[in-house]
């Protein structure tokens, strides 16, 4: 078992003996051992502007589809929980507790660290290496982050800053070297893979809206973090009917509905949440930067901040795995395609469909496994997500980006579920599962041994 340092650097001296000090004529001061401030005494900015940066570099970067997004994130949240774990007292690192990861480095019992500058170093580590094909530009951000925190951070000996820095080095090889064995490392390197022929029966999802050829199908065989998430089974999707009187027409008959009537409102919902990779962090990026909202808002220490970048990370990439494996399970057609063959055949929905399976929906298995875990570390709270404020006006569907506020982190996900049916590209049950299914990995992540 791992020795907890902190007692030893906490245990009385021995001093020497009173007869010795007595012959000596003189009084000589005991030896005071260096004591380490845990994680709890910095602030959070180390995370908070690490976080921020690797929302940058999954826009900036090509290649990072939500899937690849979603696994970054959970990597680099995982990373900087454990580069200062050994800094928050009555916490335990999850070496051990995920899939295939064994016992991490650990500090040396006795020295003092700096625990923001093992994170600093950790960050800058993982996110070179998750994020290598990113542009020379923001390679030098990553530098230059590094270079400043480290600076701020330094304090007096430069022993314990060198100590610190290079534990969090160590640290974030070590799951680096673990992550290549998922089966997703430098995924941004195959997102269309030709290799896989989608199906072609009744039901099956096409690429009739936007030719692309299936986005990531091989992607739900990947390692997740937690091998309860990998045992989840299936949940069927409806049966497939062309009968009006069918529940599965009613569906797509519903989309439609709502999609030829949207009011103002609906629309900015359905705008906000689509996080399009092209011009936002995708919708992963969406929920870390809901983490880091939520971070700021409570003005929560370093250790807090990790922990809830880490939850909220493995939330979002294990999410991601899952869905994927319904969806290319099933393989079930997007609302674009039953309602132009069974309803309207000149509709086209609010928002351009995705390239990939709609059952069950990414958003609502993502945004449900991010409320679970947000509302483990921080019960309900009522907060505004201004994650796109600043950004120009939707042109083509006529709306802005207004700030939107929330009473608790359910409401989230109802409302990223909700978008993605009023934007036409998923029905009811899509949304239903997926929130279900998010739901149990929020919950199996908040059971893992934190404490």
């Amino acid at each position: 078992m791992l020795k907890h340092y902190f007692t030893l650097l906490l245990r009385p001296l021995t001093y020497v003996a009173l007869p010795l000090l007595l012959l000596s004529g003189c009084q000589s001061e005991p030896e005071v051992a260096p004591t380490v401030p845990p994680a709890s005494s910095y602030d959070a900015a180390v995370a908070t502007k690490w976080s921020a940066l690797a929302l940058q570099l999954v826009r900036q970067s090509p290649g990072f589809t939500p899937p690849v997004a979603a696994r970054a994130l959970g990597y680099a949240g995982l990373t900087l929980y454990e580069s200062v774990v050994a800094g928050m007292p009555g916490h335990r690192s999850l070496g051990g507790q995920l899939q295939q990861l064994g016992s991490l480095p650990q500090p040396e019992a006795g020295p003092a660290y700096r625990w923001p500058l093992s994170a600093n170093a950790a960050q800058a580590f993982i996110l070179k290496n998750l994020f290598a094909n990113a542009p020379a530009a923001s390679q030098a951000r990553i530098d230059s982050l590094e270079t400043a925190l480290a600076r701020e951070y330094a304090g007096p000996d430069a022993a314990t800053a060198e100590r610190s820095a290079a534990y969090g080095r160590a640290v974030a090889e070590a799951i680096f070297t673990w992550s290549k064995t998922d089966g997703g490392h430098e995924g941004y390197l195959r997102n269309f893979p030709s290799s896989y022929v989608p199906a072609t029966g009744p039901g099956d999802w096409q690429p009739t809206e936007n030719g692309l050829r299936p986005m990531q199908p091989y992607w739900g065989s990947n390692r997740t973090f937690l091998a309860l998430d990998a045992a989840m089974p299936m949940p069927s999707p409806l049966p497939y009917s062309t009968q009006p009187t069918s529940q599965y027409y009613a569906q797509y008959l519903e989309v439609y509905a709502k999609n030829i009537s949207l009011t103002q409102e609906e629309k900015e919902i359905s705008v906000w949440w689509a996080d399009d990779p092209s011009d936002t962090f995708t919708p992963p990026g969406h929920s870390y930067n809901l983490a880091r909202i939520i971070v700021n808002t409570t003005q929560a220490d370093l250790g807090k901040a990790a922990e809830t970048f880490a939850r909220t990370g493995i939330a979002v990439a294990d999410a991601f795995v899952i869905c994927w494996k319904c969806k290319y399970t099933f393989n079930n057609e997007r609302p674009y395609t039953f309602v132009r063959r069974f309803i309207d055949p000149r509709w086209v929905p609010f928002w351009p469909a995705p390239p990939f399976p709609g059952y069950s929906s990414g958003h609502a298995t993502q945004s449900a496994a991010t409320a679970v875990v947000l509302e483990g570390l921080y019960g309900n709270l009522t907060f505004t997500d201004d994650s796109h404020v600043g950004r120009g006006r939707d042109v083509a569907r006529a709306t802005d980006f207004r700030a939107r506020t929330f009473h608790s982190f359910w409401e989230t996900a109802e409302e990223s579920a909700l978008s993605r049916f009023l934007g036409g590209i998923h029905s009811r049950q899509d949304n239903e599962v997926g929130l279900r299914e998010g739901r149990k990995i929020g919950q199996h992540i908040n059971s893992l041994q934190w404490k």
